[in-house]
């Protein structure tokens, strides 16, 4: 119960920037839940995809089926379903699946990054605002000293409260945004490599293939 009163008196004494760093905090909880659950659904690699040739040219059909069904297996929207599905046509000439893979992992990497550089710009907003929290509290500790020195010691106290509040919650904002977006970024980065790794190793496997059958690529 004191936890829940101490908070609501911080943000009674913060003053009205609390209502704007209120609106960044909950969109940057909003972007971060968001980009976890997106990247855990669609971006995760599977285990056969880890290092594993999907279909190997010198292993029959058996094993281009069992890739395919592992493929189907996958959510439509997930990263390496999508890649995959672009070698499943084997009547496709190589040329053309390739120009499709490099257009849909650039596809892919916008939807991950979706929402990040609102996140971004939370880091840079957030203590600018506690900054300005800063400022009008301490404009309103000065207003109330007069000539005659200290007019109302409270009013004072309670400004410098507001100032020492806003920057406190806009730093704490801006520090959460930051790791979550580092994270999410290198996360990002990583699911990009693992895609062009997966989709060499597919399109090697169909050279070798269309080579040993004396298909044109």
């Amino acid at each position: 119960m004191m936890d829940w009163q101490t908070l609501s008196d911080a943000a009674r004494l913060g003053g009205w920037v609390i209502y704007p760093l209120g609106v960044l905090a909950i969109a940057a909880l909003a972007i971060t839940l968001d980009r976890a659950y997106v990247l855990w659904r669609f971006g995760r690699m599977p285990r056969w995809a880890d290092g594993t040739s999907l279909s190997p040219a010198e292993e029959g059909e058996g094993t281009r089926e069992t890739a395919a069904a592992r493929i189907s297996g996958l959510p439509e929207r997930h990263a390496f379903s999508r890649i995959g599905r672009l070698l499943a046509d084997s009547r496709a000439p190589l040329w053309w699946i390739e120009s499709r893979i490099e257009a849909a992992a650039s596809q892919i990497e916008r939807e991950m990054s979706r929402g990040l550089w609102l996140l971004e710009t939370i880091v840079t907003a957030a203590p600018l605002l506690g900054l300005l929290g800063t400022i009008v509290g301490m404009m309103h500790s000065f207003k109330l000293i007069g000539g005659d020195g200290l007019v109302n010691p409270s009013g004072v106290s309670g400004g410098v409260a507001q100032a020492l509040i806003a920057t406190a919650i806009g730093l704490v904002i801006a520090l959460v945004a930051l790791f979550a977006f580092n994270f999410y970024a290198r996360r990002i980065d990583r699911l990009m490599d693992d895609l062009e790794s997966f989709a060499n190793a597919l399109l090697s496997d169909r050279r070798l293939a269309d080579g040993r059958s004396g298909a044109p690529s």
